[in-house]
């Protein structure tokens, strides 16, 4: 059951996004006068509330493809689709209110209260800046309302990226004097700020030393500062209750607060839902070969050490594996929640490899039918990020790896990670697919520490863009493999002794499981042998020069007169380069 606050919060979900977001959205100086707002608590926290709908929700996440995790649609970034006359993102209503919430938020006179929402209103400044210097690079940095004749910042030209992320890192400081320490799955703390500062500092640290841009070491020390605090004063750990503990952490109907520092809420009595689980079945998500070989085996030593790897079938590979496998992807014995049968491996997914994170029963399962909260940050990443910048700094010891990574390895009942045999024994495969890795007396370590960024962080929104900060982007022009089989036949894809799948060319005969007609319904890479080759069809190409960022929407060049420049590679019909 859903407490009676939890209830409310979502019920003022429902206002913010449906009549909130519109009044906010409007000229603030149209419908409010500040002289008789931002007076009292309660209406600085109804103002600030509008801002958490600029958060992810549930649907985007999980309908973000990379090279780990594929569905029907792809998105604009893996098939090319990104224009210049797309003007998705180009937002900036979100950030003239909270402009306007600090010029204002002085009139109130609860000193505790401003200094609280003010902290709110700072990190969620900073949340808006990064999501747009991520996705445009240099962007116009305003920290102001701007009106009519402001003339020259209405037509300013892009700041320096350095500039604006300083300013973030500043807004996120700031947050993090100013909000409160009481922990919160619906609202932002300092915890959270604390987490978001990890988060951003490492994209920018990460993509400048990828790109041998100036400061990196800067951002990435501000990581492993912050999260050296948080780790030492937050009191937050890792969810490990029951024996899938990974598996029910995202299946949880209420966000487990003992990990989960904020959370997207959802309420079935108040009729805010997600379709998640619909997205995964529906879409028919699927991991990818390359997603499933990072897993370790059970006992830590590498799967593509051992012989024949390259060839073992769906039953063997997923046999023995870190137990994290089986807590995220549909494997032999699966028994989805709340059901007594278990579900074969039917090739629902386009690759063999289904996603079972984030589904829960299968009531849940249609379009926006689950509730279970939706984790924006959670203790894990934080872990992970600390360990990463340390890592990448050449700072990284054997006792940063003990209070981070491997705690993420004791909670999966995994042997923990050495640093220095993960250094003198660099992994082949985990070489190959990141290329670009730093080239360090670290160097297995930090690949090792993207193993687990990779397992741990799946499916949560983090994939495509570690992709972009470590200049991996050739890495999603691979094919998309799945399952090996080395012939057409019948299968026992759950291992119980009865063949459940049937792969055919011509005749399926009589077989009472599911059939699938090789060329039509799977394709394998070597027409009846080899890798399910999911989306076959589709050739993605990658530009080292242009695909890291997105274009300048056109329309905003026109207004400006060619003053917002183009971001390298990218063509508009402005005419102005």
């Amino acid at each position: 059951m859903k407490t009676i606050n939890k209830l409310c919060i979502a019920l003022l979900a429902i206002m913010n996004l449906t009549a909130c977001d519109g009044l906010l959205n409007m000229t603030p100086e149209d419908t409010l006068s500040p002289g008789t707002f931002f007076s009292s608590a309660t209406e600085l926290q109804l103002w600030t509330d509008g801002f958490y709908t600029q958060l992810e929700n549930a649907d985007d996440v999980v309908a973000t493809n990379a090279d780990d995790n594929i569905d029907n649609e792809l998105g604009a970034v893996l098939q090319g689709q990104r224009s210049a006359a797309d003007e998705n993102g180009w937002n900036w209503d979100k950030l003239r209110t909270i402009n306007y919430y600090l010029q204002n938020s002085y009139r109130c006179k609860d000193l505790a209260a401003k200094n609280e929402y003010d902290g709110v209103a700072y990190f969620m400044r900073a949340y808006f800046y990064y999501v747009k210097v991520r996705r445009y690079g240099d962007v116009p940095w305003y920290n102001q309302v701007l009106t009519s004749v402001d003339q020259e910042l209405l037509f300013k030209p892009r700041d320096d990226r350095g500039l604006v992320m300083d300013s973030v890192m500043s807004d996120l400081d700031k947050a993090i004097r100013l909000l409160p320490a009481k922990k919160s799955t619906a609202r932002v703390t300092k915890w959270t700020a604390l987490a978001l500062k990890t988060r951003v500092a490492l994209y920018e640290g990460t993509y400048r030393k990828y790109r041998g841009m100036n400061d990196a070491d800067k951002y990435l020390k501000q990581v492993a500062e912050a999260g050296e605090t948080f780790i030492k004063e937050s009191g937050y750990k890792l969810y490990t209750t029951g024996e899938t503990p990974y598996r029910s952490l995202f299946n949880s109907i209420d966000a487990c607060t003992d990990e989960v520092i904020l959370a997207r809420l959802y309420s079935q009595t108040a009729n805010v839902m997600h379709g998640a689980p619909f997205a995964i079945k529906n879409g028919r998500q699927g991991f990818t070969r390359r997603f499933m070989n990072h897993y370790l085996m059970a006992d830590g030593t590498r799967y593509s050490d051992k012989a024949g790897w390259q060839t073992d079938d769906f039953v063997t590979e997923t046999a023995n594996r870190d137990p994290r496998m089986q807590q995220t992807v549909l494997c032999p014995g699966y028994i989805q929640t709340g059901a007594s049968k278990v579900t074969a491996n039917d090739l629902t997914a386009l690759t063999g490899y289904q996603p079972i994170k984030f589904i829960g029963e299968s009531k849940y399962d249609g379009a926006n039918k689950a509730f279970t909260d939706w984790p924006l940050f959670r203790t894990a990443e934080v872990y992970l990020n600390y360990a990463e910048a340390k890592a990448e700094l050449g700072t990284l010891t054997q006792n940063d790896l003990d209070i981070s990574i491997n705690k993420l390895r004791a909670r999966a009942k995994m042997p923990d990670l050495n640093m220095d045999e993960a250094n003198s024994d660099i992994d082949p495969l985990m070489a190959e697919y990141y290329p670009n890795v730093t080239q360090s007396a670290n160097t297995g370590v930090i690949l090792e520490i993207r193993r687990e960024r990779t397992i741990e962080l799946t499916m949560e929104g983090f994939r495509l863009w570690d992709i972009f900060r470590w200049k991996e982007g050739q890495q999603l022009t691979k094919p998309f493999y799945g399952c090996y089989f080395p012939s057409e036949g019948e299968y026992d894809m759950d291992a119980n002794g009865t063949n459940d799948l049937l792969l055919y060319s011509t005749d399926k005969g009589n077989f009472k499981g599911t059939a699938k007609k090789l060329g039509k319904d799977v394709i394998l890479s070597n027409e009846t042998s080899g890798y399910i080759y999911a989306l076959d069809k589709i050739k993605i190409t990658w530009d080292e020069t242009r695909d890291y960022l997105w274009p300048i929407p056109a329309s905003e060049r026109v207004v400006t007169g060619g003053v917002l420049t183009q971001n390298p590679g990218w063509t508009d019909s402005t005419n102005f380069d």
